[in-house]
């Protein structure tokens, strides 16, 4: 059975001025899919892949377009018009999606984009955006493990550092002293558990475990090294910033991986840089 909000592939009932009429099932019934998202050579009886929304006047509606964000997930979308009832957003599809005034935590701007939680009001079957978000994370006891590859949504900011959606489903925190490049809220990155405390909290890094992003530094700076012709004007004395924009990582972390390579004998660090051990 099709529902408000959800993707469903649905048969083709009947023609009519306005476009055709889907089989929604018993809950929704048939429902238009608009001449103007009819794919080329539609047939009675034929199946078309589509969602399905509310209109302006809340009668069901189908549409061939997806929107930005589906019921469920988390996203980060523009605000283009003010109303008596909230704030509209623009999340691809011709109905723009409601963020209501109660579920907004501040004032919403026109012009400004926001990270926000589309769902399906349970009452209404209106989706709705909300900027309430802890209300949306799991409650479950988190499932990843230290050094776990993710997928980050920043969303905020806090004294301890950047807040970030894990994998459409937990929140969790990057701290200031590992950052070394600008971020801003509704950018989506990769990112690292570092840790998972006992109370549930997550501590989450932009950057490989300490073991990975060691090898993956000594193979890049042996590298770099060799396309520079065996010297490179850059050490461990150099800038944090300045590591960061020539390497990408933290000066802590650099200064491992040249430890590592000088051990093995691979470097010679000097003071005005590194350079390949003589063979």
């Amino acid at each position: 059975m099709a529902e408000i909000g959800e993707r469903a592939e649905l048969v083709v009932m009947r023609e009519a001025p306005m476009g055709v009429f889907l089989d929604a099932g018993p809950h929704l019934g048939d429902v238009l899919l608009p001449n103007s998202d009819v794919p080329k050579g539609t047939l009675l009886g034929g199946k078309v892949d589509v969602f399905l929304y509310r209109d302006s006047e809340d009668r069901p509606i189908a549409t061939t377009r997806m929107p930005k964000v589906m019921p469920g997930e988390f996203g980060y979308l523009e605000a283009v018009q003010s109303t008596d009832v909230g704030v509209f957003l623009d999340w691809g599809l011709p109905k723009e999606l409601l963020l209501p005034f109660r579920e907004q935590k501040e004032p919403c701007e026109v012009g400004r984009s926001y990270v926000v939680h589309v769902y399906v009001d349970e009452v209404t079957e209106r989706i709705v955006a909300s900027r309430r978000l802890s209300r949306f994370f799991s409650k479950e006891e988190p499932p990843y493990i230290e050094g776990e590859a993710v997928e980050l949504l920043l969303y905020g900011k806090s004294d301890l550092g950047y807040k970030a959606i894990i994998n459409n489903e937990m929140s969790g925190v990057i701290y200031h002293d590992s950052v070394f490049r600008r971020l801003h809220a509704g950018e989506k990155t990769d990112g690292y558990v570092l840790k998972v405390r006992d109370d549930g909290k997550i501590d989450l890094s932009l950057y490989p475990p300490k073991q990975y992003l060691v090898e993956e530094l000594e193979e890049k700076l042996l590298r770099e090294l060799e396309a520079r012709g065996g010297f490179w004007h850059i050490s461990d004395k150099s800038p944090a910033e300045e590591i960061y924009k020539a390497v990408g990582v933290s000066k802590k972390a650099f200064k491992r991986a040249t430890g590592a390579l000088y051990k093995q004998r691979k470097i010679v660090i000097g003071p005005d840089g590194i350079s390949l051990a003589p063979r």
